[in-house]
């Protein structure tokens, strides 16, 4: 059976410029403005309580800030190149909006921006499918209520977000025989996160074999291996002297990229043991259960494009891989979008009624979206939010400092800061110019007893004077 039905070959006379003009006068552009808007202040928000943290947030803010000011951008917490993480490059261009005024600010707008943008090609590719438009906007609002883009906007930030409306785009891109803007899109993706190159790999397969967009596809599938090839093998060994630091996350199949690639097809029953878990089926649930009224066996070939995201998360025993909070599920949304817009093209799926469609959704979100931690987790520091604030306009720009995890992002423009985890309990205090601690609220990968163990080094240091105290929020200050 054909991938749409005939009733769709009426929309293949629809344009990339026709659907953006359409879009001015429907409500999708509203949708998509609102969305935006919500978003960006939920993150700033969950920022202004002081609940992002150094990863990844401050070390995205700090590799920006340092390549708008010249500055080779070197994570001082790690030690890393930004470039030796994901080989995303395309942070460089985000240096772009730092230079005109520096601030953490820009990275929820765009963000948010991204996240909500990506309705448009959402309601684009239905109403190519030939769905009434009724139930295009729906497919809109489906996109816009899957948990993970709600979720994902509140966990720091991650430049693979602003590949989630392109991968759609470009998939109405190959539709609409725009083989320009497609390679333009690609690029895009691919500069967003070195993992992205094998889900353009296996778009690229399922364009070529299943939607017949041969030029486009192979496009993609020769795009997608040899940037994971170069990002792999080239970039970031260069920057880190070894392979992806991501490897160590599947070191049950191996202890290199090619050792693990390997072993997939030698040791099938160790593979067979990772995938089927418990907490992998939980997973899947959790993923499909959005939309799962609109998939059906008759129109599952887009999600062809899914298996790598979902083959990296069953594979892993790293369980924040295996949720809808964080960003590891974001390259599977598209096409589990594509697989529902081409069920109910073909006029099957559970729901097929707008309302019903807007109904199930606004479940789902109500059940997995995390808007909840506003008035729980986001508030458990709000007794030292005050001090916090105060200590933090104590300390000069540029000034070297100790920081905990969960304020480095209000302190991440300049070159030098680490945090006050475990294990800098030994760290050399000769190299800060200030230490702010919070004996209440640690911060992620402390305790109380790394910053007692803190607090009596300092308080031994007569080099250090404490300069500011205040519901458990300590300040020291190198003396000049």
């Amino acid at each position: 059976m054909p991938e749409f039905p005939v009733n769709a070959r009426r929309a293949s006379a629809y344009t990339l410029p026709s659907f953006l003009g359409k879009l001015q006068i429907n409500s999708v552009g509203w949708m998509i403005g609102v969305s935006a808007l919500i978003l960006f202040l939920c993150s700033s928000l969950r920022h202004v309580l002081i609940q992002s943290t150094a990863y990844d947030l401050g070390w995205f803010d700090q590799a920006i800030y340092l390549i708008s000011q010249g500055q080779p951008p070197i994570i001082s917490f790690s030690g890393m190149h930004i470039l030796g993480g994901h080989a995303e490059w395309i942070v460089y261009l985000l240096a772009g909006l730092y230079k005109i005024y520096p601030t953490v600010y820009w990275l929820f707008a765009v963000q948010a921006i991204s996240l909500a943008m990506g309705a448009w090609p959402t309601w684009s590719l239905a109403r190519q499918a030939g769905l009434k438009e009724s139930i295009a906007i729906a497919m809109a609002v489906v996109y816009l209520l899957y948990p993970v883009v709600f979720n994902v906007n509140l966990f720091d930030f991650h430049p693979e977000v602003m590949a989630l409306p392109v991968f759609l785009a470009v998939v109405l891109a190959a539709r609409c025989d725009r083989v320009g803007w497609f390679c333009v899109g690609i690029v895009f993706i691919l500069g967003c996160r070195d993992g992205l190159s094998l889900t353009v790999a296996a778009m690229g397969l399922w364009l070529l074999v299943f939607e017949k967009k041969r030029l486009c596809g192979a496009i993609a599938l020769f795009a997608g291996v040899a940037w994971f090839l170069i990002a792999t093998k080239v970039i970031i060994p260069s920057f880190i002297g070894s392979g992806p630091i991501a490897v160590a996350r599947y070191a049950d199949l191996g202890n290199s990229l090619p050792e693990i690639i390997l072993n997939l097809f030698l040791k099938p029953g160790l593979v067979l043991s990772k995938v089927f878990t418990l907490p992998n089926l939980e997973y899947i649930v959790l993923l499909l259960s959005p939309v799962i009224w609109g998939l059906s066996p008759q129109h599952l070939t887009p999600l062809v494009g899914t298996i790598p995201t979902l083959a990296m998360n069953f594979l892993t025993d790293y369980q924040l891989q295996k949720d809808l909070i964080h960003q590891y599920s974001v390259p599977a949304l598209p096409f589990l979008l594509l697989a529902v817009i081409s069920t109910l093209a073909d006029g099957k799926g559970w729901v097929q009624s707008k309302r019903g469609i807007i109904l199930w959704s606004l479940v789902a979100f109500i059940a997995l979206a995390k808007f909840g931690y506003f008035g729980s987790r986001y508030l458990q520091s709000l007794d030292t939010w005050q001090a916090t604030r105060e200590a933090i306009a104590q300390i000069p720009t540029q000034s070297s400092i100790l920081v905990p995890a969960h304020v480095a992002p209000h302190l991440s423009h300049r070159p030098r800061f680490k945090l006050a985890i475990k294990g800098s309990e030994l760290a050399d205090l000769a190299e800060f110019e200030y230490v702010l601690l919070n004996g209440r609220h640690p911060g992620i990968d402390s305790s109380p007893q790394v910053v007692a163990k803190l607090l009596e080094r300092l308080q031994k240091t007569p080099t250090f004077q404490l300069t500011y105290l205040r519901d458990d929020v300590y300040l020291f200050k190198k003396k000049a």
